[in-house]
């Protein structure tokens, strides 16, 4: 288990052991979620990195006849 101390700024350093595993590096940007008492770090990835991560995804929508693309 990593144990860490919340400063009197309310700041952590995250484990070395954590950030090596996750890929955290100096200037990534993550967001804090609170769900039923834990907390989750997610990290933030630009729209960019995200092209073709879901490859063979279906693109195509099925609208309703009144509306047009």
């Amino acid at each position: 288990m990593n144990a860490v101390t919340v400063s009197p700024k309310f700041q952590i350093v995250i484990p070395k052991g954590v950030r090596e595993s996750l890929n955290i590096s100096p200037g990534m940007k993550l967001s804090f979620v609170a769900v039923g008492g834990i907390l989750h770090m997610v990290p933030i990835t630009s729209i960019k990195k995200m092209k073709g991560a879901l490859p063979g995804i279906d693109t195509k929508i099925t609208r309703e006849a009144d509306r047009k693309l």
